[in-house]
């Protein structure tokens, strides 16, 4: 039997390939036709632990489609709806099949729109993301940041906006996919960016109108918790008619265009100066009541009586203090101190104290006693003076014939040196 071989040979017109050259080229062109974006109907959807799987059928045409457990948040797989699958196009070799790798899976026509909306709301609603606190708008915002499309127009409605209330107001734009597949990760990473940024105070989720279809990812789930997330308030401002997408019900607040937002949240400068005026008018008028009035009371004061009235006080505490002074006379003073004297025991205090200290003269005695030179004496020891009265501490002091003193402990006597013997000698 010929061994099938792994490189082609040509046959004529034919190509001789092994299966695995042949996968390998399937393989290939496929991955050679890109994401793609593809409606159909879905069919029999079934949930397995590594995703959902479900067919994806047009007319006579059907191919399955995969969506990953990482994506299920994304994908809407529901008997008989009509949906737009985008993915990636994947050849599973050991099976010999083509397979949709799904990373969202939309619906298309307003009725499933809405039927997703709604589920969507519903779980956001048992979460309490629907009903969660409202952050208050700054009145004076650092810098606005602005998350909308690639387009001009809706930066263009709010830069008039900013034009007309406040010239030069700093503003960071930040133009990203706002439509279509991958549109809610492009928004979500506008706001983690413009969220991360302590100078941004405040973020406006703008959009011009659409179809239902064109605004379903700001119905997204997943940018419905990045705006609750978010630690900087999120207005939510998309131009549309009809249903409201959930990102109005969960930003801290809405508006129906990218035009009203901008004039909430960019101050209007002359009424701010406006203001300003007012309150400085409103303090200086203020000031010159208080001034007119206390001139008032200042003028209205009678010196001469204030003066009576005031040595009139003094006299009457220095009388008062008079009194508390004769209260406590020195004799009765020394009385007093007598008697709490004649309560105490003076003389038990006196006595133990004296025979504490009687004590303590003893010990010191005894420890003089020991370290006295007499007391060494005494149990036996002498001390021995040459000639010239230094003590002698070593034999090599003397000579033989020297002659010396020594001092007992009672008297001393004089000796002559019969010879020496040092500390070295008397070893060896």
């Amino acid at each position: 039997m010929e061994r099938l071989r792994l490189f082609e040979e040509p046959v004529g017109d034919v190509r001789r390939l092994s299966l695995v050259r042949l996968s390998s080229e399937i393989a290939r062109s496929v991955v050679a036709v890109g994401r793609v974006a593809v409606e159909g109907e879905v069919v029999a959807p079934r949930r397995h632990p590594g995703g959902t799987y479900f067919s994806l059928r047009d007319r006579t045409v059907q191919v399955g489609v995969r969506c990953p457990s990482g994506r299920l948040h994304r994908c809407r797989t529901v008997a008989g709806e009509r949906v737009l699958v985008t993915g990636v196009v994947a050849w599973l070799a050991e099976r010999g099949q083509l397979q949709l790798v799904a990373e969202e899976v939309a619906p298309v026509g307003e009725g499933a729109i809405a039927a997703a909306i709604a589920d969507r709301r519903q779980r956001l609603a048992a979460e309490g993301l629907l009903d969660r606190p409202r952050r208050a708008l700054p009145r004076l915002p650092a810098v606005i940041g602005v998350v909308c499309g690639n387009e001009a127009a809706v930066r263009g409605d709010i830069e008039s906006v900013v034009t007309v209330r406040f010239p030069g107001y700093p503003m960071a734009y930040l133009p990203t996919n706002v439509s279509g597949p991958g549109a809610a990760d492009a928004m979500i990473a506008a706001l983690a960016a413009l969220d991360a940024r302590e100078d941004v105070e405040v973020i406006v989720l703008a959009r011009g109108g659409g179809d239902a279809a064109q605004l379903l990812p700001f119905s997204d789930e997943s940018l419905c918790r990045a705006i609750c997330a978010c630690t900087t308030p999120v207005v939510s401002a998309v131009g549309h008619e009809g249903d409201r997408p959930l990102s109005d019900e969960v930003a801290d607040v809405r508006f129906g265009t990218p035009s009203l937002a901008a004039a909430a949240v960019v101050p209007a400068r002359s009424e701010l100066e406006a203001e300003l005026d007012m309150l400085a008018t409103r303090a200086r008028t203020s000031l010159e009541q208080r001034v007119a009035a206390a001139r008032v009371r200042l003028a209205g004061v009678d010196r001469d009586r204030a003066l009576e009235a005031g040595l009139e006080l003094a006299s009457r505490r220095l009388a008062e203090t008079g009194s508390r002074l004769q209260l406590l006379h020195p004799a009765r003073s020394v009385v007093a101190a007598g008697a709490r004297l004649a309560r105490l025991d003076w003389r038990d205090v006196v006595t133990r104290r004296a025979a504490h200290e009687r004590e303590r003269l003893a010990a010191t005695r005894r420890h003089l006693d020991a370290l006295s030179p007499a007391g060494v004496l005494e149990r036996g020891y002498a001390v021995v003076r040459s000639g010239d009265g230094s003590v002698v501490r070593g034999a090599e002091q003397l000579a033989a014939g020297d002659g010396v003193e020594v001092q007992l402990a009672r008297g001393r006597f004089g000796a002559v040196v019969q010879s020496v013997v040092d500390e070295v000698q008397a070893r060896t």
